[in-house]
């Protein structure tokens, strides 16, 4: 059976000695956080995150757009057209003549005899194009939602990954701290023996040597506790000069993924659950669709439908027909005048083979590429899914057993230490042999320190390596034989 086991981040009580160009240094704001609140903070302020959900907002608009491809366009306007000079009509004759026209209402480009040039209501696209690309637009919203879900997994793993770094600085810290009274503590019994002639002064020397060391150590521990500090502030996008401070008093093994799950079916479910996958699924119909859309564009016809209707009126300085009157009266026609309504309905359908059919077939083969890109990059993406999913679950038992082996370490290191401490108070035993236990214990306490941090970052990646399933996703059913011990 195993056990829970716990990692206070202060082994012994102890506080932090502050040298005095430490103590001259102002005091930076300190802020608690943990880990569930740094999770919130990455949903709602992580620019990466806020810039995948961005791209499902273009997305849907770039969906919107495809849609609106099947309602008409909606023309108003007008168009004024003045002539002078000759012109030829069909029986070859040139008539000299000015005249001048005007077109109100939908549409524009009303000229002479021909219809509006500009419908008022307008509709004119390939079939084939307006319906595949309306698909394709639908599958690009899906594959950027995967692709967000995919950066906001990445994001979450790393500001776990960051706040567990600032749990460790903090640990460290911690154990420098204890290391370095027990050498100070060394160092004092050694000193005091040395200046009572009962000790050699060289070990009192190597003993100062060694709380000199232990001295650094925790100016490189507080160096590194703000060096997490800030890269955990810069994935929350927090003020670098707020210093973050875990909540955690402790360093508990968290096992996000249960053990008993084999290896088969942790990957049964990362294939289901990886939104990577989902992602490169999307972009493999996408990309049927365009093939689909490229060997039917030959034979789907190019559709204009228009309508317009407004007033039109105009003549010119030509005789009007029956001009002489039976009184010897000459009527002319006016040049700017018999306005009245009109309206014009044009349907247009023709068929294109572009290039002469070279252009099409040079366009069906260029989308069988990218689909065989496509094709190939899942293949790719599922390769390196497995191989995370593998790695992360060894990676999880190796730092499993670490746990165990360091708790024995530490327990071990301990114990040396304190009776080698006593032999020495007691002038007993040399001072190398406490100096010796005191960087052992001091070691294995970082040993085991980093052997659970480790843990819980292995178990984050094995999570996230799954997808982030759901709970029910994990669970199992509870064995006939629950009270047995389980064996390895």
């Amino acid at each position: 059976m195993r056990t829970t086991l716990v990692v206070p981040l202060c082994f012994l009580t102890g506080f932090m000695l502050i040298d005095p160009v430490w103590a001259q240094l102002p005091q930076r704001e300190e802020r608690p956080i943990d880990l569930p609140t740094a999770l919130r903070l990455a949903h709602v302020d992580n620019p990466e995150i806020r810039l995948a959900r961005e791209r499902v907002r273009e997305a849907l608009a770039y969906r919107q757009l495809a849609a609106a491809q099947f309602l008409p366009s909606l023309n108003v306007g007008t168009n004024y057209n003045q002539h002078l000079g000759p012109l030829q009509p069909a029986n070859g004759e040139l008539v000299k003549v000015n005249r001048d026209s005007l077109y109100l209402g939908l549409g524009a480009g009303a000229v002479g005899a021909g219809t509006v040039n500009i419908p008022g209501v307008v509709w004119s696209a390939n079939l084939s194009d307006v319906w595949h690309t309306a698909l394709i637009r639908r599958q690009v919203v899906r594959q950027r939602a995967f692709e967000s879900d995919a950066v906001r997994n990445e994001m979450l793993l790393r500001v776990a990954s960051a706040y567990l770094e600032l749990l460790r600085s903090a640990g460290r810290q911690a154990v420098a701290t204890q290391i370095r009274a027990d050498a100070a503590e060394v160092a004092r019994v050694t000193k005091n023996f040395a200046d009572k002639g009962q000790g050699r002064k060289a070990d009192a020397d190597r003993a100062a040597v060694e709380l000199a060391q232990r001295n650094s150590d925790v100016v490189q521990a507080d160096n590194d506790f703000a060096v997490a500090s800030a890269r955990l502030g810069q994935l929350l996008s927090l003020d670098p000069v707020v210093r973050l401070v875990p909540m955690e008093r402790q360093v508990v093994p968290a096992a996000l993924v249960p053990e008993p799950i084999p290896l088969p079916e942790l990957l049964a479910i990362a294939l289901t659950q990886r939104p990577e996958l989902g992602e490169r699924q999307v972009a493999i119909r996408a990309s049927l669709l365009q093939l689909r859309n490229a060997k039917l564009l030959p034979f789907s016809p190019q559709v204009l439908i228009g309508y317009s209707a407004g007033t039109f009126g105009g003549g010119s300085d030509r005789l009007a027909a029956g001009a002489v009157q039976p009184n010897g009266t000459i009527l002319q026609q006016p040049r700017f005048g018999s306005f009245s309504d009109r309206e014009d309905f044009d349907v247009v359908l023709f068929w294109s083979l572009r290039n002469l059919g070279v252009g099409n077939l040079a366009l069906i083969r260029v989308s069988q590429s990218q689909l065989r890109q496509s094709e190939l990059r899942s293949l790719e993406m599922l390769n390196r899914v497995r191989a995370e999913v593998a790695t992360s679950q060894s990676r999880v038992l190796a730092r499993y057993a670490q746990i165990e082996i360091h708790e024995k370490a530490i327990a071990s290191s301990q114990t040396a230490f304190k009776e080698d401490l006593v032999r020495t108070r007691n002038n007993i035993g040399l001072p190398i042999e406490v100096l010796d236990s005191l960087r052992l214990l001091g070691r294995s306490k970082y040993a085991y320190l980093d052997a659970i941090v480790d843990y819980n970052r292995a178990q984050f990646e094995l999570y996230v390596a799954l997808g982030q399933p759901p709970a029910d996703v994990l669970s199992r059913p509870v064995p006939l034989n629950a009270s047995e011990p389980r064996t390895k």
